[in-house]
């Protein structure tokens, strides 16, 4: 059993969904692990990992409008308690807790497993970018 880890950082840009597929999937291969299994956590509160759909962009932003109709912005500071860091902050905490920040993804002849229309995104729930990290590990043969 081999193992490998690493942290990649992502600079968001504000709200948005970045796609880190390519950068996790070079440095699956690079590792030399054939089969296993990758687990991906983000360090951090107001943003996500997803696994969604890579082929038509309006899916990402429908889902962009939906989380803003669900956690909306609190500009007069009514609706949250939490507020210290802004309008964007609680909302972006919410956002995060109906994502998540943890996946796991298959290793299968060293390429990583997900579906043809499958990309792997980190989702800023801030207004303002920001620097995300995520641990990547691997564990397989």
């Amino acid at each position: 059993m081999r193992q490998a880890q690493t942290i990649l950082t992502v600079r968001t840009r504000g709200k948005e969904f970045s796609d880190i597929t390519d950068d996790v999937a070079r440095w699956a291969r690079q590792s030399g692990v054939r089969t296993g299994l990758l687990t991906l956590f983000l360090q951090h509160t107001s943003a996500s990992l997803t696994i969604q759909e890579n082929a038509d962009p309006d899916v990402l932003r429908d889902l962009q409008t939906f989380f803003g109709h669900i956690a909306p912005e609190d500009p007069h500071g009514r609706r949250y308690r939490h507020h210290t860091e802004g309008a964007d902050d609680m909302p972006a905490h919410i956002r995060t807790v109906l994502t998540g920040v943890s996946l796991a993804v298959p290793v299968v002849d060293g390429v990583l497993g997900l579906g043809t229309w499958q990309a792997i995104y980190v989702m800023e729930h801030r207004a303002r970018g920001h620097d995300r990290h995520v641990v990547l590990h691997l564990v397989g043969e």
